[in-house]
């Protein structure tokens, strides 16, 4: 048992927003953003009235404070530079998802009351998050009258050690040391944590011992006992040496949609696998970037969004290469030969110009599947395979029993009996044992997707990359899938996430997805976030984060409302970066996140100190303070990830021909008309090719393929630790992936790799195609000078 002493200095440091505090003070209570600095009124508030709230008119002070107590956001600035007020009717719905509905100015006041009472009733903080190397203070909640010398204070650390906690120098001022609720006086009291205690999952633990029933009594009346997650993250997530000393370049590329005349209709962790080897040996690259493989809906139809799945922890069994299982060699001759014909009948897809069809690929595949889940294991494989389950959890059983519920009763799952709507309820357990083969199948598709997994993860390694493959993480899940059951009390129902409008999205985004709620993750220690980021970072060297602005912040939309209509939701960062950095490390990765959109100023200066990468795209990158012109090679961030397009827009030869203002023109979705959209975006990109040129990167009438390469050698002039290239414009395709604001207007996320004419292009044809290697080995040669060997 060790005592620690106190420090000599309290430290004290600034918040994302730029004020400073005293980190000796106490912590505010789970979900409410304190420190947060106040600015005078902007706007003209009306006086609370006892009655119902006008919806339509300004808030009143006192929702004001409401709202900013957790972490609601009651005025914003929109992406033109305005401040702009939240309606009232929309902080309303967020606080009711939020479980503080008000409807009156006295729900208002009982809300208040109720929300300054929550941390004193408290004994414990809901968790503690620390960087390494700080001290911090924890306050201990007792009943006033009770002695202080029987309060114990400890952390337990990871390896089992425990710690005693003193008391901290600096105390509670007197009228903040002690508050009344109902009759009973409560008590504040500091403790220390010095900052020698290693990174990892830690517990603080409380125990009030009250006196003995009679003199000598080892027995006591009662003792009151607490335990809370001590979480200790690392100050910066370093990256891997070789990415670190020099810089590093690889493709990026929607999997699904890149088909080797192996594949079945629909591009997998084989294809995978051959992308990564290949690209590694033949053009030096050191990672492949590759869409979010979540799981969708395990029956048709499948949503083919990739960011909109149906959990974020598990993977999508169609990326699944049905022969790379080692019970298929096993099978008789003729279960293997109708797993054949299977085949064959999907690869007849894979040179089929139209959209994907991932239902057809499913059933297929889902019915070969089933065949070798059915052929016994051996010994070794199946003790792997329980030891992975094992591993995985109450997680996997949730996801697995979900899936199994699927199939039986349709979807969407509001139409299920109301008794299956609890997952952790006895209806729901009395199903799974009667659908135990079909939740066995589907914790099995997992376990070989993990072992698919580490196999590509094998083949980047042994083809010498230094990252591997890049995993995404996508924003949230499907309102109607796996996470919304089986995480229900973690997720805010009632709102969905999303993006207020600015400049490539005038009307604001609407991604249907329930967010985060930040109040219960705290509550819960963050346990179902680091699940999430334990399973996905398993087997990444990197992984990218879809807007990772909403670990700061997050865009919420009550139902029913516009997606301008919103309001942002404040998280605690320095928990959710703390632990992404923890899960990270721990996994041997780093982080890039995708920081674009109406982005506090603050948040790339915090992921910069925290060694988390950005994202740059050419087309974006401008001197928006000066002249507005793009910003020099030389003026780029290093700590990012810089590509020439992006997903959501066209590949570099459909942007050059502005396809991307006609579609939005087509679509309904430009504010301003088509000729004004048309000419400035047309101007902006003659900027760019007006710098290509100033600087030796083109020559006098260039070529389409010509613009393509010299897009990406100034790239490689930029000090960008990572180079990403879009494997569309490696083969010349000009179709938008996805067009934001759309749904079925537009074939979003079904589209196969293919050329400049729309033909398909097989993996196998890529890695002999002129036009392909020209522009892997104009890079490489650039990035890697010294090492550059011409392939024979």
């Amino acid at each position: 048992m060790t005592e620690q002493r106190p420090p000599q200095d309290s430290p004290i440091g600034p918040d994302d927003e730029g004020s400073v505090y005293d980190i000796s003070a106490p912590t505010p209570p789970a979900g409410i953003a304190l420190g947060v600095p106040k600015s005078e009124p902007a706007f003209l508030r009306p006086k609370l009235v006892d009655g119902n709230l006008d919806l339509d008119a300004p808030a009143p002070d006192e929702l004001v404070q409401l709202a900013d107590g957790l972490g609601v956001a009651t005025e914003f600035k929109d992406w033109k530079g305005k401040q702009v007020p939240v309606a009232t009717r929309t902080i309303c719905g967020v606080l009711e998802a939020l479980d503080m509905p008000v409807r009156t100015g006295v729900h208002v006041r009982a809300a208040l009351a109720e929300l300054r009472r929550r941390p004193w009733m408290k004994m414990l903080p809901d968790v503690t998050v620390v960087r390494e190397g700080d001290s911090t203070v924890v306050p201990v909640h007792i009943d006033a009258e009770l002695p202080l010398h029987r309060l114990e204070v400890r952390l337990e650390t990871e390896d089992g050690s425990l710690l005693t906690l003193p008391l901290a120098a600096d105390q509670p001022a007197p009228d903040e040391a002690r508050a009344t609720f109902d009759g009973r006086t409560l008590r504040r009291v500091n403790f220390l944590v010095l900052s020698d205690i290693p990174i990892g999952y830690h517990t603080l633990w409380a125990r009030y011992q009250p006196q003995a029933r009679h003199p000598g009594s080892e027995n006591p009346a009662a003792t009151d006992e607490t335990f809370r997650p001590f979480i200790v993250t690392p100050r910066r997530l370093e990256l891997p040496a070789p990415v670190a000393e020099s810089r590093a370049w690889g493709f990026m590329t929607q999997l699904y949609s890149v088909r080797s005349s192996r594949s079945w209709g629909l591009g997998d962790l084989g294809d995978l696998a051959e992308l990564t080897g290949w690209s590694a040996r033949a053009g030096g690259a050191d990672f492949v970037l590759v869409n979010p493989l979540h799981a969708a809906e395990p029956i048709a139809p499948m949503t083919p969004s990739p960011y909109l799945p149906t959990t974020r922890r598990f993977f999508n069994p169609v990326y699944l290469r049905v022969e790379d299982i080692p019970e298929v060699a096993y099978l008789a001759s003729t279960e293997r030969a109708i797993i054949e014909w299977q085949a064959e009948a999907m690869r007849a897809l894979n040179t089929d110009p139209r959209e994907l069809d991932r239902d057809a690929v499913w059933e297929a595949k889902s019915a070969a599947l089933q065949t070798v889940f059915e052929f016994p294991r051996s010994r070794e494989r199946q003790a792997s395979f329980e030891a992975y389950c094992v591993r995985e959890g109450q997680g996997l059983e949730d996801f697995a029993t979900w899936s199994a519920l699927a199939e039986r009763y349709g979807l969407p799952a509001a139409d299920w009996p109301a008794h299956l709507r609890d997952p952790h309820g006895e209806a729901v357990a009395h199903v799974r044992e009667e659908l135990a083969d079909r939740v066995e199948f589907h914790r099995w598709l997992q376990w070989c997707l993990d072992q698919q997994l580490a196999r590509v993860a094998e083949v980047a390694r042994d083809a010498g990359m230094s990252v591997g493959v890049v995993h995404d993480l996508a924003v949230g899940v499907h309102p109607d899938g796996a996470d919304a059951w089986a995480l229900s009390d973690v997720l805010a129902m009632g709102v969905t996430a999303g993006a207020p409008p600015d400049a490539f999205n005038q009307q604001g985004q609407d991604w249907s997805q329930p967010p985060w709620r930040p109040d219960r993750l705290a509550e819960l220690g963050y346990a179902p976030y680091r699940d999430m980021l334990r399973t996905l970072l398993r087997h990444a060297g990197a992984l990218r984060i879809d807007h990772i602005l909403g670990l700061f912040r997050f865009w919420w939309v009550p139902e029913g409302n516009s997606p301008a209509d919103g309001t942002y939701v404040r998280y605690d960062h320095e928990a959710m970066i703390g632990l992404l950095a923890l899960e990270a490390q721990r996994a041997g990765c780093f982080v890039v996140g995708e920081d674009l959109g109406n982005v506090e100023p603050s948040a790339r200066e915090y992921l910069k100190e925290r060694s988390v990468l950005g994202t740059s795209i050419l087309w974006f990158e401008r001197n928006y303070e000066g002249d507005g012109k793009p910003l020099p090679p030389e003026a780029w961030r290093e700590l990012c990830l810089a590509t020439v397009t992006t997903h959501d827009l066209p590949p570099t030869a459909g942007y050059l021909a502005g396809e991307h203002i006609e579609l939005r023109e087509r679509l309904g979705l430009l504010t301003r008309t088509y000729e004004q959209e048309a000419a400035i975006d047309a101007a902006e990109r003659q900027d760019v090719l007006t710098q290509l040129t100033r600087l030796g990167l083109l020559k006098i009438g260039p070529t389409e393929r010509d613009k393509v390469e010299a897009l990406h050698v100034f790239l490689t002039m930029t000090p960008s630790k990572l180079i990403g290239v879009q494997l569309a414009d490696a083969v010349g395709d000009r179709r938008t992936m996805n067009q934001p604001g759309t749904n079925d207007e537009y074939p979003n996320w079904r589209l196969p790799m293919a050329d400049g004419v729309g033909q398909p292009v097989l993996l196998d044809d890529l890695m002999d195609s002129a036009r392909v290697l020209g522009l892997v080995r104009t890079i490489d040669s650039r990035l890697h000078p010294n090492d550059w060997i011409e392939p024979a």
